[in-house]
């Protein structure tokens, strides 16, 4: 291969991967906007499904180690019968409970808070 097809791949390689990072960028700013200029609503709710993703990175180079990232979602189910997922810390992911009625708050996709109902 010559040197001058390899650095056209390179060049082709690193302007995907920027723009991905450009992109994604992007997108997360506009959600956060979104989120801040959307009302912050209060709704009863109930929790009908949870997940989690896992991520796991390997780190190479001197010292080999893996991580661990893990992203907690809950599913609500409004009134209307709408269901929406939203992201939440991993702490209050473990006190919800499916079938757990109550009161979310939530602004745009952003988790604000789950008052359960005793």
């Amino acid at each position: 291969m010559s040197i001058a097809l390899f650095m056209g791949f390179f060049w082709l390689v690193f302007a995907f991967v920027f723009g991905v990072i450009i992109f994604t960028v992007i997108r997360s700013l506009t959600q956060w906007n979104k989120n801040n200029h959307s009302p912050r609503l209060r709704v009863e709710a109930t929790v009908v499904a949870k997940r989690m993703d896992v991520h796991r990175h390997h780190h190479a180079g001197e010292h080999h180690h893996h991580s661990v990232h893990q992203t907690y979602y809950v599913t609500f189910q409004v009134e209307s019968g709408d269901r929406m997922e939203l992201m939440v810390e991993g702490s209050r992911y473990g006190l919800l409970v499916e079938g757990d009625r109550g009161m979310l708050s939530f602004q745009g996709t952003r988790f604000l808070d789950f008052e359960r109902d005793f």
